[in-house]
């Protein structure tokens, strides 16, 4: 009996474009590591990263300068030649700063200037925490904590609570980028409360998508981290739900 040679699957006819914009740059190598893990070419889907720049402060008026309208168009356009289905800020502290009714305007005018559905990490966190069904969280914020309590509060209009909040004081997007994975495990579990659902750790700046499995399993609960529910949010923009185990809990949802 011939033997049929073995033939690799063929990746899918139609590709999902998700495009991110990025502010400056401190943690936006999760972005290709999550294309990877989701599977890629293979899994028909792509995830390219524009940059805009300003300060990488955590503070009000430098984020307000941040996320302006602007600013995104700038962002928006980069993204064009990749023909993205939807656009996502990826920037928690660049959307929260603004309040739920100005960060809902801003995802608005940047969907009507990238002309796809649009949307920000600090929408992606409330809409994340609401497929898992939880609705009381501990946040692990790297920001300043006059910073860090603005995120408290955006959550707490999407109809978040937050039983607890440990912020680390750390000044900038890049200090946050340099942080060592396990001085990430240790600032997130440092900062979980046995009341929480869930652990939320805001900053885009942070890389995570590698520990999300530690920590899942360390705390024995869901983890939202800002790069992981950036990317789930795009996906969901486009009604797309992989599931696959390196992602956290999070990626184990099946869309209804």
């Amino acid at each position: 009996m011939p033997i049929t040679p073995f033939a690799p699957p063929e990746p899918p006819s139609e590709t999902t474009t998700i495009g991110f914009i990025y502010p400056d740059h401190a943690a936006e190598d999760d972005y290709p590591l999550a294309e990877q893990l989701l599977g890629g070419d293979m899994a028909g889907i792509k995830l390219p990263v524009e940059h805009i720049y300003g300060t990488d402060l955590h503070a009000v008026p430098e984020l307000l300068d941040l996320g302006s309208e602007s600013r995104l168009a700038d962002g928006a356009a980069l993204l064009a030649k990749h023909e993205p289905d939807a656009v996502v800020w990826a920037c928690t502290s660049g959307s929260f700063v603004y309040g739920w009714e100005g960060a809902r305007d801003q995802a608005d005018r940047l969907a009507a200037v990238a002309g796809v559905p649009a949307s920000s990490t600090s929408f992606a966190f409330v809409n994340a925490a609401q497929a898992l069904g939880v609705r009381r969280v501990a946040v692990a914020a790297s920001y300043p904590d006059d910073v860090a309590r603005l995120f408290v509060e955006f959550l707490g209009a999407g109809g978040i609570e937050v039983v607890s909040m440990g912020s680390a004081d750390i000044d900038t997007a890049a200090e946050v980028g340099e942080l060592a994975p396990e001085a990430v495990v240790e600032l997130a579990v440092s900062r979980d409360h046995p009341a929480a659902d869930a652990l939320l750790v805001p900053d885009t700046a942070m890389r995570t998508l590698g520990e999300i499995n530690t920590l899942e399993t360390r705390l024995r609960k869901p983890v939202l981290t800002a790069n992981q529910v950036t990317v789930w949010e795009g996906l969901r923009l486009t009604g797309k739900a992989p599931l696959v185990r390196t992602l956290g809990a999070l990626f184990g949802l099946r869309s209804s």
